[in-house]
């Protein structure tokens, strides 16, 4: 049987937009004359930590240079940071393959949609609406982003309240993903998860996943299967789902 709701989580795996958070994050500190700025290294290792205003209450305990002028001053710096990130996102992150094609098909089908994120809701509505219009959000029975629960990722107190919000059970959905925070996440609320791995987080660790793949596939341009189900297929479709979670 196919899945009565899909629950996507959004940066990395709706659109790659990691590295626009990068960009706002320092654009954002150059703007408050802060001397910092976060390379592809430091941030891979940041995303280790879930939330924007937790990363740089982590990224503070490191005593960088400029730290006691930005103490206190997190939510501020965010909330500055979401501004650049919503404008970026508007124009700049088109949506990963099959990502597009296989919401409609949900939708056509009446298969539930939902969002499971811990960025925040005003960076969720910048990507839909660029990708999806106005009533994007409209698309989406559930959205949980943000601080909707107190505990991010890899807690899966997000997953819990969407499958809650949707009155389903975790058997009757499945995930999807990028992050290895993120798969743990969604297994922790016994979900079947598809992880479609981002820029940054390529070679993570996705034990547990129902199926680890390059994206969820175009007819043009099939997904690159790296584990799990779906090997010899080309695209995420519901029947797919519905048969990979039948002899997972």
């Amino acid at each position: 049987m196919i899945p009565k709701a899909l629950i996507f989580d959004v940066d990395g795996t709706l659109a790659e937009t990691e590295e626009l958070h990068r960009q706002a994050f320092n654009d954002t500190f150059a703007a408050e004359q802060l001397p910092w700025h976060w390379d592809k290294a430091a941030y891979r290792r940041l995303l280790d930590v879930a939330g924007g205003k937790e990363r740089i209450a982590h990224f503070l305990t490191s005593g960088p240079d400029g730290a006691e002028r930005a103490a206190g001053r997190i939510e501020e710096l965010h909330a500055a940071k979401t501004q650049r990130y919503t404008a970026l996102a508007a124009v700049g992150a088109p949506l990963r393959p099959g990502v597009a094609r296989l919401i409609r098909d949900a939708r056509r089908a009446g298969v539930r949609l939902a969002i499971a994120t811990t960025t925040s809701l005003p960076n969720v509505e910048a990507l839909l609406g660029a990708a999806f219009g106005a009533d994007a959000l409209a698309l989406f029975d559930v959205v949980g982003a943000g601080d909707v629960v107190p505990a991010k990722k890899p807690a899966p107190d997000i997953y819990n309240y969407v499958l809650d919000q949707l009155a389903l059970p975790a058997a009757a959905c499945v995930a999807f993903e990028d992050s290895t925070n993120g798969l743990k996440a969604a297994l922790g609320a016994g979900l079947a998860t598809i992880v479609t791995p981002g820029i940054y987080t390529e070679g993570d660790d996705f034990s547990g996943a129902l199926a680890v793949l390059s994206d969820l596939g175009e007819p043009d341009a099939p997904y690159r299967h790296l584990a799990g189900a779906g090997g010899g297929e080309a695209l995420v479709t519901l029947d797919a789902l519905g048969r990979w979670r039948a002899a997972g």
